[in-house]
């Protein structure tokens, strides 16, 4: 497991982590983020929704309510890597969005592993009845929520 905080020239990589709060998860994608929510004291995560948008302004809208809506203290994005573990272009596209993330929002945001869960998301939905033409709309916030579930499982491992 990949815990990794977004560089900031405000904020040092080694903070103090917040012990209490609500904690924001995204799963990112070029046309769909799926956004899950959960309490640092619980350690429990919900799926949120999916953000279905091409274009940036309305994605970071979207983001820039549910952050109004939740207030949360830390934010975590999926980091994408191929199975050995190398970096490809979804990597980049998702390091780029943590960190205007962390920029337009002031909020620290931190990269977790997120290898399988699109996959694992998918099969679930299936096992839970989701019909073949709706598993788009729930893939993405279950993933979110397993990036989440992830990082509060392993949240003591930073790299």
């Amino acid at each position: 497991m990949l815990i990794e905080a977004v560089p900031s020239e405000r904020v040092p990589v080694a903070t103090n982590r917040p012990l209490h709060g609500t904690v924001l998860a995204f799963d990112f994608g070029e046309r769909r983020i799926g956004v899950a929510v959960g309490e640092l004291e619980t350690g429990i995560a919900h799926p949120v929704e999916t953000i279905d948008a091409i274009a940036n302004e309305r994605k970071f809208a979207r983001i820039a309510l549910l952050i109004r809506e939740w207030r949360p203290v830390l934010l975590v994005v999926g980091l994408p890597l191929a199975m050995d573990g190398s970096e490809h272009r979804m990597t980049a596209l998702a390091r780029k969005f943590a960190n205007r993330l962390r920029g337009r929002f002031t909020i620290e945001t931190l990269l977790v592993d997120e290898r399988l869960t699109s996959a694992t998301a998918e099969s679930d939905a299936r096992g839970s009845g989701v019909k073949r033409r709706k598993i788009k709309q729930h893939v993405d916030p279950l993933a979110a929520q397993q990036i989440l579930d992830s990082y509060f499982r392993d949240k003591h491992v930073v790299a």
